[in-house]
């Protein structure tokens, strides 16, 4: 089992830890160090069982107070995922778009038209031009 060294509130103190859970006790001394340089800074020096206890309370009020948030938003989570439940079982009837289509023979008729008018166009220009 390592043993590691953390320093809080200026005391240093040995700890062992179970294998590779070294970097997670750092990260935890830190928090409580920092808790720790807050009360000196406050109220000066006080005996290490007194600033351990202390420091430890704000952190564990500090945590209380997160669980708190997280449990307003799981609510609120809930509530928007039954918002959303609510509207997956809406039915949207999607919006009718028409495309006129012309008939074939309305086509056909146009083209026979178009090829009459060039015809009448060409006899025209012999006339004029020839």
């Amino acid at each position: 089992m390592p043993e590691v060294k953390i320093s809080i509130g200026g005391r240093h103190f040995d700890v062992a830890c179970q294998e590779g859970e070294e970097s997670y006790l750092h990260s935890a001394a830190k928090m409580l160090d920092d808790e720790a340089q807050v009360l000196a800074d406050a109220v000066g020096r006080m005996p290490e069982a007194r600033m351990l206890l202390m420091a430890g309370l704000m952190l564990a009020d500090k945590t209380a107070s997160v669980e708190d948030k997280i449990v307003e938003v799981r609510a609120e989570l809930a509530e928007r995922e039954a918002e959303l439940e609510g509207l997956r079982n809406v039915v949207v009837e999607p919006e009718r778009i028409e495309v006129p289509v012309v008939p074939q023979s309305v086509t056909d008729t146009l083209a026979e038209i178009a090829a009459r008018a060039e015809s009448l166009a060409a006899e025209v220009d012999e006339k004029v031009g020839g």
